[in-house]
């Protein structure tokens, strides 16, 4: 059974930066691909992310636009969020989810397993 345990979360002011991991246990990383979400009071969960083993070009929201980078460390079993240029409306829960092999689309439902989730606020 995977497992995922997110960490990184935390308060930062607008402009500035926060690096997410998440760590994968319980099977063979490289079989997995690891979604990233996010979900702020009161709206839907959305998709920040995506990256499988065999991505060359990781999926990113629109809302991105250049400010994050999904990183996948095979050694550790890890995959990381680096988010730079914070800003509020980033605020929410972000949480990390793994599906069985690649990923046809990055969204909620094609993931099957998730973790509890780390709270990023963001200041203005």
């Amino acid at each position: 059974e995977v497992q995922l345990v997110e960490s990184g979360g935390g308060l930062v002011q607008a402009g500035g930066s926060l690096n997410l991991s998440c760590a994968v246990s319980g099977v063979d990383f490289l079989d997995y691909a690891i979604g990233w979400f996010r979900q702020a009071p009161g709206k839907e969960r959305e998709a920040v992310s995506c990256i499988s083993s065999s991505d060359f070009f990781p999926h990113y929201g629109d809302f991105v636009k250049g400010r994050f980078t999904i990183v996948s460390d095979n050694a550790k079993s890890t995959v990381y969020l680096h988010m730079n240029n914070l800003k509020p409306e980033d605020t929410g829960v972000y949480y990390c989810a793994a599906r069985y092999g690649t990923y046809y689309l990055c969204s909620e439902p094609v993931f099957e397993s998730w973790g509890q989730g780390t709270q990023v606020t963001v200041s203005s």
